[in-house]
Protein backbone atom coordinates (compact mmCIF):
# COMPACT_ATOMS: atom_id res chain seq x y z
CA UNK A 1 0.00 0.00 0.00
CA UNK A 2 1.62 3.32 -0.74
CA UNK A 3 0.43 7.19 -2.05
CA UNK A 4 -0.35 9.74 -0.06
CA UNK A 5 -3.78 7.71 1.77
CA UNK A 6 -1.04 4.92 2.90
CA UNK A 7 1.22 8.02 3.96
CA UNK A 8 -1.26 9.31 5.79
CA UNK A 9 -2.46 6.12 7.79
CA UNK A 10 1.05 5.05 8.26
CA UNK A 11 1.65 8.69 9.71
CA UNK A 12 -1.81 8.35 12.01
CA UNK A 13 -0.74 4.77 13.49
CA UNK A 14 2.27 6.10 14.44
CA UNK A 15 1.59 8.83 16.51
CA UNK A 16 -1.61 6.86 18.00
CA UNK A 17 0.44 4.45 19.14
CA UNK A 18 2.74 6.67 21.42
CA UNK A 19 -0.76 8.23 22.51
CA UNK A 20 -2.84 5.58 23.40
CA UNK A 21 -3.60 1.95 22.79
CA UNK A 22 -2.19 0.17 19.68
CA UNK A 23 -3.95 -3.46 18.43
CA UNK A 24 -1.18 -5.27 19.40
CA UNK A 25 -1.59 -4.31 22.95
CA UNK A 26 -5.31 -4.92 22.43
CA UNK A 27 -4.31 -8.61 20.54
CA UNK A 28 -2.08 -9.95 23.76
CA UNK A 29 -4.53 -8.69 26.57
CA UNK A 30 -7.95 -10.17 26.35
CA UNK A 31 -8.65 -7.42 29.35
CA UNK A 32 -8.27 -4.80 27.06
CA UNK A 33 -10.15 -6.69 24.00
CA UNK A 34 -13.05 -7.22 26.60
CA UNK A 35 -13.11 -3.07 27.64
CA UNK A 36 -13.27 -2.72 23.86
CA UNK A 37 -16.09 -4.86 23.25
CA UNK A 38 -17.86 -3.10 26.14
CA UNK A 39 -17.69 0.44 24.47
CA UNK A 40 -18.43 -0.61 21.25
CA UNK A 41 -21.53 -2.43 22.53
CA UNK A 42 -22.41 1.31 24.59
CA UNK A 43 -21.76 2.92 21.50
CA UNK A 44 -24.43 0.72 19.79
CA UNK A 45 -26.62 0.71 22.10
CA UNK A 46 -26.74 4.50 22.28
CA UNK A 47 -26.67 4.40 18.43
CA UNK A 48 -29.82 2.02 18.39
CA UNK A 49 -31.74 4.25 20.83
CA UNK A 50 -31.18 7.67 18.91
CA UNK A 51 -31.69 5.54 15.44
CA UNK A 52 -35.47 4.84 17.09
CA UNK A 53 -35.93 8.56 17.98
CA UNK A 54 -38.36 9.99 15.06
CA UNK A 55 -37.21 13.36 13.56
CA UNK A 56 -33.43 13.29 15.05
CA UNK A 57 -31.11 13.41 12.36
CA UNK A 58 -27.54 11.95 12.27
CA UNK A 59 -26.19 14.92 12.49
CA UNK A 60 -28.04 16.32 15.19
CA UNK A 61 -27.53 13.21 17.08
CA UNK A 62 -23.66 13.45 16.12
CA UNK A 63 -23.79 17.21 17.26
CA UNK A 64 -25.11 16.15 20.85
CA UNK A 65 -22.15 13.18 21.03
CA UNK A 66 -20.13 15.63 20.22
CA UNK A 67 -21.02 18.19 23.26
CA UNK A 68 -21.06 15.52 25.83
CA UNK A 69 -17.74 13.33 24.56
CA UNK A 70 -15.29 15.14 25.43
CA UNK A 71 -17.07 15.25 29.56
CA UNK A 72 -16.94 10.84 29.12
CA UNK A 73 -14.29 9.45 31.03
CA UNK A 74 -12.36 7.15 29.38
CA UNK A 75 -9.25 5.84 27.00
CA UNK A 76 -9.87 8.50 23.71
CA UNK A 77 -9.58 5.03 21.76
CA UNK A 78 -12.41 3.46 23.09
CA UNK A 79 -14.54 6.75 23.89
CA UNK A 80 -13.86 6.85 19.89
CA UNK A 81 -14.65 3.44 18.74
CA UNK A 82 -18.27 3.74 20.71
CA UNK A 83 -19.08 7.43 19.28
CA UNK A 84 -18.23 5.70 15.30
CA UNK A 85 -20.21 2.33 16.36
CA UNK A 86 -23.14 4.91 17.64
CA UNK A 87 -22.97 6.26 14.67
CA UNK A 88 -23.56 2.95 12.09
CA UNK A 89 -26.11 1.48 14.19
CA UNK A 90 -27.97 4.77 14.00
CA UNK A 91 -27.96 4.39 10.68
CA UNK A 92 -29.49 1.07 10.56
CA UNK A 93 -32.10 1.91 13.30
CA UNK A 94 -33.15 5.27 11.62
CA UNK A 95 -34.87 3.37 8.60
CA UNK A 96 -37.65 1.82 11.13
CA UNK A 97 -39.07 4.99 12.20
CA UNK A 98 -38.70 6.16 8.68
CA UNK A 99 -40.70 3.20 7.31
CA UNK A 100 -43.50 3.17 9.99
CA UNK A 101 -44.34 6.63 10.90
CA UNK A 102 -45.85 8.90 8.56
CA UNK A 103 -47.29 5.93 6.41
CA UNK A 104 -50.29 8.35 4.00
CA UNK A 105 -53.08 7.14 2.62
CA UNK A 106 -53.46 4.70 -0.34
CA UNK A 107 -54.85 7.12 -2.38
CA UNK A 108 -51.14 9.15 -1.70
CA UNK A 109 -48.87 6.19 -2.88
CA UNK A 110 -47.50 7.90 -5.76
CA UNK A 111 -46.27 10.96 -4.10
CA UNK A 112 -45.14 8.58 -0.86
CA UNK A 113 -41.62 7.08 0.24
CA UNK A 114 -40.51 3.94 -1.42
CA UNK A 115 -40.78 2.52 2.28
CA UNK A 116 -44.29 3.92 2.65
CA UNK A 117 -45.19 2.61 -0.31
CA UNK A 118 -44.08 -1.25 0.71
CA UNK A 119 -46.02 -0.41 4.37
CA UNK A 120 -48.54 0.15 2.26
CA UNK A 121 -48.99 -2.77 -0.10
CA UNK A 122 -48.29 -4.70 3.51
CA UNK A 123 -44.71 -5.45 2.78
CA UNK A 124 -43.16 -3.84 5.77
CA UNK A 125 -41.05 -6.11 6.65
CA UNK A 126 -39.57 -6.85 3.66
CA UNK A 127 -38.76 -2.98 3.69
CA UNK A 128 -37.03 -3.51 6.88
CA UNK A 129 -35.04 -6.63 5.61
CA UNK A 130 -33.97 -4.70 2.54
CA UNK A 131 -32.28 -1.95 4.54
CA UNK A 132 -30.82 -3.95 6.66
CA UNK A 133 -28.88 -6.07 3.47
CA UNK A 134 -27.82 -2.46 1.41
CA UNK A 135 -26.50 -1.10 5.25
CA UNK A 136 -24.58 -4.74 6.03
CA UNK A 137 -23.30 -5.37 2.76
CA UNK A 138 -22.13 -1.53 2.52
CA UNK A 139 -19.95 -2.24 5.25
CA UNK A 140 -18.80 -5.47 4.24
CA UNK A 141 -17.98 -3.97 1.27
CA UNK A 142 -16.75 -0.79 2.05
CA UNK A 143 -14.28 -2.08 4.65
CA UNK A 144 -11.90 -3.79 1.58
CA UNK A 145 -12.84 -1.17 -0.52
CA UNK A 146 -12.12 1.42 1.56
CA UNK A 147 -8.19 2.16 1.22
CA UNK A 148 -7.59 1.78 -2.88
CA UNK A 149 -11.07 3.95 -3.42
CA UNK A 150 -9.72 6.68 -0.86
CA UNK A 151 -6.65 6.95 -2.73
CA UNK A 152 -8.27 7.32 -5.55
CA UNK A 153 -11.06 10.27 -4.71
CA UNK A 154 -8.17 11.78 -2.77
CA UNK A 155 -6.19 11.98 -6.18
CA UNK A 156 -9.23 14.13 -7.10
CA UNK A 157 -10.05 15.85 -4.42
CA UNK A 158 -8.39 19.09 -4.95
CA UNK A 159 -9.86 19.59 -8.39
CA UNK A 160 -12.81 19.05 -7.14
CA UNK A 161 -12.74 21.41 -4.30
CA UNK A 162 -11.62 23.63 -6.26
CA UNK A 163 -14.54 23.73 -8.84
CA UNK A 164 -17.04 22.59 -6.20
CA UNK A 165 -19.75 25.11 -7.29
CA UNK A 166 -19.91 23.56 -10.79
CA UNK A 167 -19.92 20.24 -9.67
CA UNK A 168 -22.81 20.69 -7.38
CA UNK A 169 -24.33 22.77 -10.36
CA UNK A 170 -24.02 19.31 -12.19
CA UNK A 171 -25.42 17.48 -9.37
CA UNK A 172 -28.74 19.97 -9.34
CA UNK A 173 -28.99 19.43 -13.28
CA UNK A 174 -28.83 15.67 -13.19
CA UNK A 175 -31.16 15.46 -10.42
CA UNK A 176 -34.37 17.96 -12.26
CA UNK A 177 -33.20 16.17 -15.17
CA UNK A 178 -33.85 12.86 -14.11
CA UNK A 179 -37.64 13.79 -13.20
CA UNK A 180 -40.02 12.18 -15.86
CA UNK A 181 -42.56 14.69 -16.75
CA UNK A 182 -41.72 18.51 -17.39
CA UNK A 183 -44.11 19.03 -14.58
CA UNK A 184 -41.99 17.10 -12.18
CA UNK A 185 -38.76 18.91 -13.56
CA UNK A 186 -40.78 22.28 -12.70
CA UNK A 187 -41.64 21.32 -8.75
CA UNK A 188 -37.93 19.76 -8.44
CA UNK A 189 -36.04 23.43 -9.82
CA UNK A 190 -39.15 25.16 -7.88
CA UNK A 191 -38.48 22.77 -4.54
CA UNK A 192 -34.31 23.52 -5.04
CA UNK A 193 -35.33 27.13 -5.47
CA UNK A 194 -36.78 27.16 -2.22
CA UNK A 195 -34.82 25.14 -0.46
CA UNK A 196 -31.86 27.03 -1.39
CA UNK A 197 -33.13 30.23 -0.09
CA UNK A 198 -34.23 29.11 3.42
CA UNK A 199 -30.88 27.66 3.81
CA UNK A 200 -29.11 30.81 2.46
CA UNK A 201 -31.44 32.32 5.17
CA UNK A 202 -30.73 30.10 7.93
CA UNK A 203 -28.08 28.44 8.16
CA UNK A 204 -25.39 30.68 9.35
CA UNK A 205 -27.71 31.83 12.11
CA UNK A 206 -26.74 31.37 15.79
CA UNK A 207 -29.87 30.78 17.48
CA UNK A 208 -29.87 30.71 21.42
CA UNK A 209 -30.99 26.98 22.13
CA UNK A 210 -31.70 25.25 25.51
CA UNK A 211 -29.18 22.48 24.05
CA UNK A 212 -25.52 23.55 23.42
CA UNK A 213 -25.01 21.48 20.58
CA UNK A 214 -27.60 23.59 18.79
CA UNK A 215 -28.52 24.35 15.24
CA UNK A 216 -31.16 25.12 12.42
CA UNK A 217 -30.58 21.63 11.12
CA UNK A 218 -32.87 20.23 13.21
CA UNK A 219 -35.71 22.51 12.29
CA UNK A 220 -34.82 22.68 8.80
CA UNK A 221 -34.90 18.37 8.24
CA UNK A 222 -37.78 18.28 10.49
CA UNK A 223 -39.49 20.32 8.86
CA UNK A 224 -38.32 19.69 5.03
CA UNK A 225 -38.20 15.91 5.18
CA UNK A 226 -40.03 14.77 8.25
CA UNK A 227 -43.58 17.04 8.71
CA UNK A 228 -44.96 17.12 4.97
CA UNK A 229 -44.94 13.43 5.27
CA UNK A 230 -46.82 13.09 8.93
CA UNK A 231 -49.43 15.55 7.68
CA UNK A 232 -50.23 13.35 4.91
CA UNK A 233 -50.14 10.64 6.95
CA UNK A 234 -52.76 12.14 9.70
CA UNK A 235 -55.69 11.74 7.07
CA UNK A 236 -54.07 8.38 6.19
CA UNK A 237 -55.95 4.93 7.10
CA UNK A 238 -52.74 3.61 8.87
CA UNK A 239 -50.36 0.93 8.35
CA UNK A 240 -52.35 -2.12 7.02
CA UNK A 241 -51.61 -5.66 8.03
CA UNK A 242 -48.34 -6.87 6.93
CA UNK A 243 -47.33 -9.95 4.59
CA UNK A 244 -44.10 -12.54 4.87
CA UNK A 245 -41.05 -11.48 5.41
CA UNK A 246 -39.70 -13.07 2.08
CA UNK A 247 -37.50 -10.69 -0.17
CA UNK A 248 -39.32 -10.28 -3.72
CA UNK A 249 -36.14 -9.53 -6.02
CA UNK A 250 -33.08 -11.41 -6.37
CA UNK A 251 -29.79 -11.60 -4.67
CA UNK A 252 -27.93 -10.65 -7.35
CA UNK A 253 -30.10 -7.53 -7.55
CA UNK A 254 -29.44 -6.94 -4.24
CA UNK A 255 -26.04 -7.24 -3.91
CA UNK A 256 -25.18 -5.55 -6.84
CA UNK A 257 -27.17 -2.26 -5.36
CA UNK A 258 -25.73 -2.50 -2.47
CA UNK A 259 -22.18 -2.56 -3.68
CA UNK A 260 -23.08 0.76 -6.09
CA UNK A 261 -24.13 1.62 -2.86
CA UNK A 262 -20.89 1.15 -0.68
CA UNK A 263 -19.26 2.97 -3.49
CA UNK A 264 -21.35 6.27 -3.37
CA UNK A 265 -21.09 6.29 0.06
CA UNK A 266 -17.32 7.36 -0.70
CA UNK A 267 -18.80 10.26 -2.74
CA UNK A 268 -21.21 11.08 0.14
CA UNK A 269 -17.80 11.20 2.33
CA UNK A 270 -16.13 13.93 0.36
CA UNK A 271 -18.21 15.95 -1.59
CA UNK A 272 -20.24 18.53 0.93
CA UNK A 273 -24.18 18.42 0.26
CA UNK A 274 -24.05 15.62 -1.58
CA UNK A 275 -26.61 12.98 0.40
CA UNK A 276 -27.62 9.72 0.89
CA UNK A 277 -30.77 10.14 -0.95
CA UNK A 278 -28.82 12.23 -4.16
CA UNK A 279 -26.34 9.38 -4.31
CA UNK A 280 -28.70 6.35 -4.16
CA UNK A 281 -30.52 8.34 -7.00
CA UNK A 282 -27.37 8.37 -8.66
CA UNK A 283 -27.21 4.37 -8.30
CA UNK A 284 -30.47 3.25 -9.61
CA UNK A 285 -29.66 5.46 -12.70
CA UNK A 286 -26.16 3.23 -13.36
CA UNK A 287 -27.78 -0.08 -11.73
CA UNK A 288 -29.74 -2.06 -14.83
CA UNK A 289 -33.10 -2.64 -13.05
CA UNK A 290 -32.84 -0.88 -9.60
CA UNK A 291 -35.00 1.94 -10.61
CA UNK A 292 -37.41 0.22 -8.14
CA UNK A 293 -38.54 1.13 -4.39
CA UNK A 294 -36.78 -2.11 -3.48
CA UNK A 295 -33.48 -0.59 -5.02
CA UNK A 296 -34.07 2.73 -3.76
CA UNK A 297 -34.38 1.25 -0.21
CA UNK A 298 -31.57 -0.87 -0.76
CA UNK A 299 -29.24 1.72 -2.27
CA UNK A 300 -30.06 4.85 0.55
CA UNK A 301 -29.16 2.19 3.20
CA UNK A 302 -25.88 0.98 1.62
CA UNK A 303 -24.62 4.74 1.01
CA UNK A 304 -25.81 6.27 4.42
CA UNK A 305 -24.20 3.43 6.25
CA UNK A 306 -21.03 3.51 3.99
CA UNK A 307 -20.33 7.01 4.36
CA UNK A 308 -19.34 6.59 8.25
CA UNK A 309 -16.29 4.58 6.87
CA UNK A 310 -15.37 6.68 4.23
CA UNK A 311 -15.72 9.43 6.37
CA UNK A 312 -13.48 7.93 8.73
CA UNK A 313 -10.86 7.83 5.42
CA UNK A 314 -11.56 11.11 4.47
CA UNK A 315 -10.61 12.59 8.24
CA UNK A 316 -6.64 10.34 7.55
CA UNK A 317 -6.51 11.59 4.35
CA UNK A 318 -7.77 15.19 4.36
CA UNK A 319 -7.40 15.67 7.83
CA UNK A 320 -11.16 17.30 7.51
CA UNK A 321 -14.22 16.11 9.65
CA UNK A 322 -17.03 15.11 6.74
CA UNK A 323 -19.86 13.94 9.47
CA UNK A 324 -21.19 15.22 12.39
CA UNK A 325 -19.86 11.78 13.94
CA UNK A 326 -16.50 12.48 13.06
CA UNK A 327 -16.73 15.59 14.59
CA UNK A 328 -17.52 13.87 17.44
CA UNK A 329 -14.54 11.95 16.91
CA UNK A 330 -12.08 14.22 17.05
CA UNK A 331 -13.96 16.37 20.11
CA UNK A 332 -12.24 13.50 22.30
CA UNK A 333 -8.87 13.51 20.96
CA UNK A 334 -9.15 9.63 19.96
CA UNK A 335 -5.86 8.33 17.59
CA UNK A 336 -6.74 7.31 13.95
CA UNK A 337 -5.96 3.48 15.21
CA UNK A 338 -7.41 2.47 11.53
CA UNK A 339 -7.53 -1.89 12.64
CA UNK A 340 -9.51 -1.58 15.87
CA UNK A 341 -11.82 1.29 14.34
CA UNK A 342 -12.71 -0.86 11.63
CA UNK A 343 -12.92 -3.85 13.59
CA UNK A 344 -15.67 -1.55 16.28
CA UNK A 345 -17.32 -0.81 12.79
CA UNK A 346 -17.98 -4.08 12.06
CA UNK A 347 -18.93 -5.11 14.99
CA UNK A 348 -21.37 -2.29 15.38
CA UNK A 349 -22.78 -3.13 11.61
CA UNK A 350 -23.22 -6.84 12.62
CA UNK A 351 -24.82 -5.90 15.53
CA UNK A 352 -26.81 -2.98 13.65
CA UNK A 353 -27.78 -5.64 11.32
CA UNK A 354 -29.69 -8.11 13.89
CA UNK A 355 -31.13 -5.41 15.82
CA UNK A 356 -32.90 -3.61 12.57
CA UNK A 357 -34.73 -6.91 11.48
CA UNK A 358 -35.70 -7.56 15.30
CA UNK A 359 -36.81 -4.12 16.45
CA UNK A 360 -37.89 -2.70 12.77
CA UNK A 361 -40.55 -5.87 13.14
CA UNK A 362 -41.90 -5.15 16.75
CA UNK A 363 -42.23 -1.63 15.74
CA UNK A 364 -44.08 -2.22 12.94
CA UNK A 365 -46.69 -4.15 15.09
CA UNK A 366 -46.88 -1.70 18.00
CA UNK A 367 -47.64 0.99 15.51
CA UNK A 368 -50.27 -1.22 13.62
CA UNK A 369 -51.89 -1.40 16.54
CA UNK A 370 -52.26 2.34 17.59
CA UNK A 371 -54.23 5.14 16.69
CA UNK A 372 -52.49 6.25 13.30
CA UNK A 373 -53.23 10.31 13.26
CA UNK A 374 -52.77 11.00 16.75
CA UNK A 375 -49.67 9.20 16.51
CA UNK A 376 -48.51 11.35 13.36
CA UNK A 377 -49.92 14.64 15.28
CA UNK A 378 -47.61 13.60 18.59
CA UNK A 379 -44.81 12.77 15.77
CA UNK A 380 -45.55 16.19 14.45
CA UNK A 381 -45.09 17.78 18.08
CA UNK A 382 -42.56 15.53 18.54
CA UNK A 383 -40.54 17.20 15.91
CA UNK A 384 -41.47 20.67 17.17
CA UNK A 385 -40.52 20.12 20.16
CA UNK A 386 -36.96 19.30 18.84
CA UNK A 387 -36.77 22.35 17.21
CA UNK A 388 -37.58 24.16 19.95
CA UNK A 389 -34.39 22.22 22.09
CA UNK A 390 -31.97 23.01 18.93
CA UNK A 391 -32.77 26.10 17.83
CA UNK A 392 -35.01 28.07 20.23
CA UNK A 393 -37.98 30.10 19.67
CA UNK A 394 -37.00 30.80 16.11
CA UNK A 395 -36.68 27.38 15.52
CA UNK A 396 -40.46 26.80 15.19
CA UNK A 397 -40.42 29.61 12.59
CA UNK A 398 -38.06 27.72 10.67
CA UNK A 399 -39.33 24.72 10.89
CA UNK A 400 -42.95 25.80 10.01
CA UNK A 401 -41.25 27.47 6.70
CA UNK A 402 -39.13 24.28 6.34
CA UNK A 403 -42.65 22.71 6.24
CA UNK A 404 -44.44 24.84 3.85
CA UNK A 405 -41.38 24.55 1.51
CA UNK A 406 -41.42 20.63 2.14
CA UNK A 407 -44.67 20.17 0.83
CA UNK A 408 -44.17 21.30 -2.89
CA UNK A 409 -42.53 18.29 -4.23
CA UNK A 410 -44.74 16.29 -2.54
CA UNK A 411 -47.62 18.17 -4.20
CA UNK A 412 -46.20 18.68 -7.55
CA UNK A 413 -45.39 14.90 -7.62
CA UNK A 414 -41.60 15.84 -7.95
CA UNK A 415 -38.78 13.69 -5.90
CA UNK A 416 -37.90 15.33 -2.31
CA UNK A 417 -34.46 14.99 -2.72
CA UNK A 418 -34.51 18.54 -4.69
CA UNK A 419 -35.06 19.66 -0.90
CA UNK A 420 -31.28 18.99 -0.53
CA UNK A 421 -30.86 22.24 -2.11
CA UNK A 422 -31.02 23.81 1.76
CA UNK A 423 -27.12 22.97 1.80
CA UNK A 424 -26.08 22.48 -2.25
CA UNK A 425 -27.79 25.87 -3.00
CA UNK A 426 -25.87 27.60 -0.16
CA UNK A 427 -22.78 25.86 -0.53
CA UNK A 428 -22.79 26.81 -4.60
CA UNK A 429 -22.58 30.38 -3.78
CA UNK A 430 -19.85 29.72 -1.13
CA UNK A 431 -21.47 30.84 1.59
Amino acid sequence: MAGPVAAAIAASSASAAAASIAPIDLALDPRLTAQLLAWTLAGCLLGGCSGLVPGLHANNFALLLAGVAPAVPGPPLFVGCAMLAAGVVHTFLNAVPAMALGVPDAEMAITALPGHRMVLEGRGYEAIRLSALGSILAVLAAVPLAVPITRGVTAVYPTVRAHLSLVLAAVVVALISAERTWRRMVGGALSFALAAGLGWLTLDLEPTAPLEAGGTLAPLFAGLFGAPVLIDAIFGSGIPPQDGEGIATSKRLVGTTALAGALAGAVVGYIPGVSAAIAAVAVLVVVPGGASDRGYIVATSGVDTANTIFALFALVAIGQPRTGVMVAFENVNAPLELPVLIASIVVAGLLGFVLVIIVGDAYLEVVGRLTYWKLSAAVLALLLVLSVLFAGPIGIAIFVAATAIGLVPVRLRARRVHLMGVLIGPLMLGL
